[in-house]
């Protein structure tokens, strides 16, 4: 797994410009929508480019930020669809209640109460309707997606590098959810 210093967390999407001076629409992944600047410079995914960023405003559910570098309405508008990331290190320590982020959980283990490898956590979705967990089979199998919830995934033990889970019948496909025939 790897060290705070090297994994990001995404901390909104660019979805559009506003206005002709170079702000930029972002949607927030932050539990406070200001969020999205509070914690420095954001960059993109692959590091390729660094932007100071400061909120500006609110419109809708959607933070207006200005990026350093982005001063007119086509630079702001060519930005659409860019995720804006921070070093996971940045943050401040996670809330007593979870404890940790979803970027902590990459690269834990997914095992079961009885021990199975069910493989490593390699994503953590939400399309809309709760977050998902993304596990790669240790087989070498395509990855698994499985609701994020208290039932499926009863115990995360961060220091321990990994999650305790309790899948439906049939998420792995060995029609029980638990061990395949024959192990």
């Amino acid at each position: 797994m790897a060290d705070a210093s090297q994994r990001k967390v995404c901390l909104g999407v660019v979805v559009g410009a506003h206005g002709v001076r170079g702000l930029v629409r972002v949607k927030p992944f932050t539990a406070a929508p200001d969020g999205v600047a509070a914690y420095g410079p954001v960059e993109t995914a692959d590091g390729t480019r660094r932007f100071a960023i400061e909120a500006k405003g609110m419109v809708k559910e959607l933070v207006l930020c200005q990026l350093d570098g982005i001063g007119d309405r086509d630079a702001a508008e060519a930005l659409r669809g860019t995720e804006l990331y921070v070093s996971r290190d940045r943050l401040p320590p996670a809330d007593e209640d979870e404890g940790w982020y979803h970027a902590d959980l990459i690269g834990l283990r997914a095992v079961g109460a009885e021990g199975r490898d069910y493989g490593a956590v390699v994503g953590v979705h939400n399309f809309g309707a709760g977050d998902l967990l993304e596990i790669a089979p240790p087989d070498g199998r395509a990855t698994v997606l499985m609701g994020f919830t208290e039932a499926n995934v009863p115990e995360v033990d961060i220091a321990g590098g990994r999650i305790v889970i309790d899948p439906p019948i049939g998420t792995f496909e060995d029609g029980d959810g638990g061990e395949a025939e024959g192990d």
